[in-house]
């Protein structure tokens, strides 16, 4: 597969006595969709906290295109390319698609906002992820659908040159058809050279466009494996056990 876009060695995170993260080795590469998997409590959030800057690691490699890095901030990570769509997607329901896709960094001719460059760059976004449901990019955001609003916060992530997006449960309160929208346009993404990060409970939506499975159990990472290699059942077993049959975590005292 060649060198991973973003690769984690060895990350560890507590807060207080209680340690989040134990070693944990991530990877995910361009042109995949890695679905990230694991039950309430298993460390995801934080997991992308930290890739996102938000938090900080105790200890641990981050690396990007092979190459070791140093993430204090969002600003780092953003600068790195990477991109976060949390679950409450952070729009304006009193803003229209194109002040949405710019917040905080307008583009600005003099003194005055560049409305017709930042217009046509957000139409040119959109088109380019082959979003047909949206009239117009000067809809108020709080006129538009749950699938629809989903769509525009996963423009504004791929509007900054970035390598790699993570989704935070992006088809959680959609209806059906809403949701194949959205795991199309994720499927998208990676099939236009990003990397993507899916953070999902819904099995069925990580088999349809996932190309690896990264399961998380109680801080550890249980195993990560390529989504043809296993059955829904076995990904089941390592979110609720850490592992099914060969796969996963060895028991402590056990020979691997």
């Amino acid at each position: 597969m060649g060198t991973p876009l973003l690769e984690l060695r060895g990350i560890n995170k507590s807060f207080g006595p209680v340690q989040v993260l134990r070693n944990v080795d991530f990877s995910v590469h361009p042109g995949e969709v890695t679905a990230l998997v694991g039950d309430n409590g298993a460390g995801k959030s934080t997991l992308v906290k930290c890739i996102g800057g938000i938090y900080s690691t105790d200890s641990g490699e981050y690396l990007m295109d092979g190459k070791p890095v140093h993430v204090h901030s969002p600003r780092d990570a953003a600068h790195l390319g990477v991109e976060i769509v949390y679950q409450d997607l952070a729009l304006c329901d009193n803003l229209d698609i194109v002040q949405n896709m710019f917040l905080g960094r307008e583009r600005r001719s003099g003194i005055i906002l560049d409305e017709p460059s930042m217009e046509e760059l957000a139409a040119k976004t959109l088109a380019g992820l082959s979003v047909r449901t949206v009239k117009s990019v000067r809809q108020l955001v709080s006129s538009l659908s749950g699938g629809q609003r989903q769509t525009v916060a996963i423009a504004k992530a791929v509007l900054w040159n970035s390598k790699l997006v993570i989704l935070d449960e992006p088809t959680a309160a959609l209806g059906v058809a809403q949701t194949a929208q959205v795991l199309e346009l994720v499927r998208r993404l990676a099939d236009n050279g990003l990397a993507v990060v899916l953070i999902s409970h819904n099995m069925n939506d990580v088999f349809a466009v996932s190309d690896r499975i990264a399961a998380l159990y109680l801080g550890q990472m249980a195993a990560q494996v390529k989504t043809t290699d296993v059955t829904h059942a076995q990904v089941v077993e390592l979110i609720t056990s850490g592992r099914s049959g060969s796969l996963g975590l060895v028991e402590e005292g056990a020979v691997a």
